[in-house]
């Protein structure tokens, strides 16, 4: 193409420097004559004409003469079996069936507060006091009668396993003895009631109501007790991947507002349908050794509903399709070298995964696809390779 174009350029030195009686360009502007000038710009026009039409011939020829110039360029990548994972792309909310608030049992008021917020408690552990309003007295009465009527009890069963005395005494005694015993334990229960202790072990979230407060069974609020180890996330899937999504799933956890991502796996999967939105409850068991995750947070999971071991990937951007509707990609054949022929393949695809496609059938392990240039080629063609990528 470098002659030509050098050919093109004589040419027109040639034209501009002959004519006119050997006048070259500049003096037949010089001559500031508008006749000279139209008439050596009408020859420059037809000559111009003229190498054009060369110029095409000369292309034509070499296309012919050069099959390389008629070959298009491609790149390709081997089929490759992979481990496919498809994710369906969730929100949920971050709970923990440990986030209580305590409420009294006894009424009456709040002498003594033994926690403050923040504070890390065990389960069982003495959280406040209520003012029993003299129970602990009664309760002391108690004792001493119930240490009497054992007494009372026991000499009398001495005294019958001798055949001593009357059964109904033997008998009066016995229930009395039991009575004072079920009165005690009553009264112990209801003493019990005026100590706060922790149901289980965790944190003092809040610190409700405080001392010398008068405080009543279901009214008054206590304090609140948060675990941060045992939390889960619950989100609503819908019912299509009823059989996909089950216990065990492997579940990638994002959490926005924290940048952090966590592993973990689908604890429970409902099996109630929601026929108000078609879904179904799954929780999601979640690790949390550092404690930054908290309640309520807001999380997007991507739960695992299908995996194929030997997956063939490709990108979607390369299929094209027939006006039947059918899906096709470009393998390459008969390759020499970096030449080789176009072959189209009908394929049939499942599920996609970003910018890549799962293909169930028509492409075999280790077929060459053509990438760039997938759109230009037709079956049959001869192309020429220009690099071999990795599929990924």
């Amino acid at each position: 193409m470098k002659y030509i174009y050098s050919l093109v350029l004589a040419s027109l030195l040639l034209i501009s420097c002959g004519g006119d009686k050997n006048k070259s360009v500049e003096d037949i502007i010089a001559t500031n004559d508008l006749e000279q000038i139209r008439k050596k710009k009408a020859e420059l026009d037809v000559s111009a004409q003229e190498i054009s039409t060369k110029l095409k011939q000369l292309e034509k020829s070499i296309k012919e003469l050069d099959p390389q110039e008629k070959i298009p360029l491609i790149t390709t990548f081997p089929a490759k079996q992979t481990v496919f994972n498809h994710f369906v792309e969730l929100q949920g909310n971050v709970n923990t069936k440990q986030n209580l608030v305590i409420y009294p049992e006894y009424s009456g008021v709040l002498s003594r507060v033994y926690v403050k917020e923040g504070q890390k408690v065990s389960k069982g552990q003495i959280l406040a006091k209520i003012d029993d309003g003299g129970l602990s007295q009664q309760l002391s009465q108690l004792k001493i009668q119930s240490d009497l009527a054992k007494t009372t009890f026991e000499r009398q069963e001495r005294l019958w396993n001798q055949k001593i005395g009357s059964e109904i005494q033997y008998l009066q005694a016995k229930a009395t003895y039991e009575a004072q015993l079920e009165a005690t334990k009553q009264l112990q229960q209801q003493v019990g009631k005026t100590v706060v202790r922790a149901p289980f072990s965790g944190s003092i979230d809040d610190v409700i109501t405080e001392q010398g407060s008068v405080v009543a069974p279901g009214q008054s609020m206590l304090f609140r007790i948060v675990n941060l180890d045992d939390m889960y996330i619950e989100t609503d899937v819908p019912e299509r991947y009823v059989s996909d999504i089950i216990k065990g799933k492997v579940v990638k956890v994002n959490f926005p507002v924290l940048g952090k991502e966590v592993d973990a796996k689908v604890r429970q999967a409902g099996n109630f349908i929601n026929p108000a939105n078609r879904t179904f409850k799954v929780e999601v068991a979640l690790p949390n050794k550092d404690i930054t995750i908290k309640p309520n947070l807001t999380a997007k999971l991507k739960i695992n509903d299908y995996t194929n071991e030997n997956a063939i990937l490709i990108p979607q951007s390369i299929i094209s399709e027939n006006a039947e509707g059918k899906q096709y990609v470009y393998t390459i054949t008969d390759k020499v070298e970096n030449k080789a022929k176009v072959k189209r393949e009908f394929i049939e695809t499942g599920r996609t995964q970003g910018d890549y496609i799962e293909v169930l059938s028509g492409i075999e392990n280790g077929e060459e696809i053509i990438q760039e240039g997938a759109r230009s080629v037709k079956d049959g063609q001869d192309v020429k390779i220009l690099v071999v990528e990795t599929a990924k």
